[in-house]
């Protein structure tokens, strides 16, 4: 929950958190566990990140991102299962299985990702009461990796890599068709569907979306195709390959079989940096049986595909990317 304070002029020269705290007026929130939110970077002065002793001068605009309540706020711990990738005092990064919702919503109340980790870990109090540390998602029948943070200065670091694009992904996808093009970058704005609003589609007021796809087998009906996609918006990847003509297979929703097991979408691979410490990270969720079972013993062809080779034209892709996405901040920001 965001809150924005403006300074009186009879109110300049006060310490920052001794101000903030008078101005929140909750009687549950101690100067000290203020003064961790400003360390972690969730308040900022005049949009940059505050120190609790600042001096404050007339009309300095402070906001703060508050927690809305305590993690295990209607949440109940159920018994750890799921398979670990890294974890340490900040983050932990888990393989997901396809079928498992991350997060308690309509329809799924038990049985979450979150569900779980509230019986193995503390989580980070931002996204409280039913996303404590969720800083992205995966839809409930995409496999693999997923990053949560434990601490808040872990989450609001992580929020800030994805918001800048800093975090690079990339996806496994079965999809139906031969695809002819060895590769191929596909851009189209997404919103929602004004009519069938539980559905993503490419519209012209839509938010900016590129997904870039590097074909690594063709069968005789489907295609395998490592997927980059290089902005995080819903349903992404499924709307973009099902607008080319390549649903993902088992995307009942977006044009595929309702027959097949399972959604053939595998998070693959993640690379980060460290929130805390800075140290460069290298996620690798295994491969599903069921993406096994279609290479049927030729997994060679995905062993190839290290995320450290990165390709030059995703990287230049990528720096225009940034490039958009700095003058849209420019703009919306002057200085």
């Amino acid at each position: 929950m965001r809150q924005v304070f403006s300074v009186c002029e009879e109110e300049a020269g006060q310490r920052l958190d001794r101000w903030l705290l008078a101005q929140l007026n909750d009687p549950t929130l101690t100067r000290s566990r203020l003064q961790e939110l400003i360390r972690a970077g969730a308040v900022q002065l005049n949009g940059q990140p505050a120190r609790a002793g600042l001096r404050l001068r007339p009309h300095d605009l402070i906001t703060i991102e508050l927690p809305e309540s305590a993690p295990t706020a209607s949440l109940e711990p159920e018994p750890f299962t799921l398979p670990v990738l890294y974890e340490d005092e900040h983050i932990i990064a888990l393989d997901k299985p396809s079928g498992m919702v991350v997060y308690p919503a309509a329809g799924h109340p038990r049985g979450t990702v979150i569900n779980q980790l509230l019986s193995h870990c503390n989580l980070a109090s931002f996204g409280a009461p039913l996303r404590p540390g969720i800083v992205h998602r995966l839809d409930e029948g995409t496999s693999g990796v997923l990053l949560i943070a434990k601490t808040d200065l872990a989450y609001l670091k992580l929020v800030e890599q994805f918001k800048n694009r800093e975090i690079e992904k990339r996806y496994l996808a079965l999809v139906r068709g031969r695809i002819a093009e060895d590769e191929g970058r596909i851009e189209g704005p997404i919103g929602r569907d004004p009519i069938y609003r539980q559905r993503m589609r490419i519209l012209p007021q839509g938010k900016p979306a590129v997904t870039e796809f590097y074909v690594l087998r063709r069968f005789e009906d489907t295609t395998l195709l490592e997927i980059h996609p290089l902005t995080g918006r819903t349903h992404q990847i499924r709307v973009h390959l099902s607008a080319i003509g390549h649903p993902v297979v088992g995307d009942a929703v977006y044009g595929s079989s309702r027959s097949e097991s399972r959604l053939m979408l595998h998070a693959w691979q993640m690379r980060l940096t460290h929130p805390v410490t800075g140290e460069r990270l290298e996620l690798v969720a295994p491969l599903p049986r069921d993406f096994l079972q279609v290479l049927e013993g030729n997994e060679n062809i995905i062993a190839q595909r290290c995320i450290g080779e990165r390709d030059a034209k995703s990287q230049h892709s990528e720096s225009d990317l940034h490039k958009e996405v700095s003058q849209d901040r420019l703009q919306q920001n002057p200085p």
